[in-house]
């Protein structure tokens, strides 16, 4: 099995188990002190599972962006023509 495939089947128990802590909560309450600490609990397992996700190099090889090459040539001077200077304005006015 792969490492996805591995994930995935995590994924799908850990669901069932927030599911039955669900049930347990609506029938002994979600005041005590017990059953809070499942749901966080819980709640980690499923947080530390999606850090896994995030982590996994096959997984990530698939979201990272291609690079985009730039060259090393200048620009073509004709884009500056009509632009300002940056907190100085238009090339033919004086600065205020």
């Amino acid at each position: 099995m792969s490492v996805n495939d591995e994930l995935a089947s995590a994924q799908r128990a850990l669901d069932e188990v927030l599911r039955y802590v669900k049930r347990l909560e609506q029938q002994l309450g979600s005041g005590g002190l017990e059953m809070r600490r499942v749901r966080i609990d819980a709640d980690r397992l499923r947080e530390s599972l999606a850090l896994l996700r995030e982590t996994d190099p096959a997984l990530a090889k698939a979201r990272r962006p291609d690079l985009v090459s730039i060259s090393d040539t200048p620009y073509d001077n004709a884009l500056w023509t009509d632009s300002d200077d940056e907190g100085l304005g238009a090339r033919d006015r004086r600065a205020p």
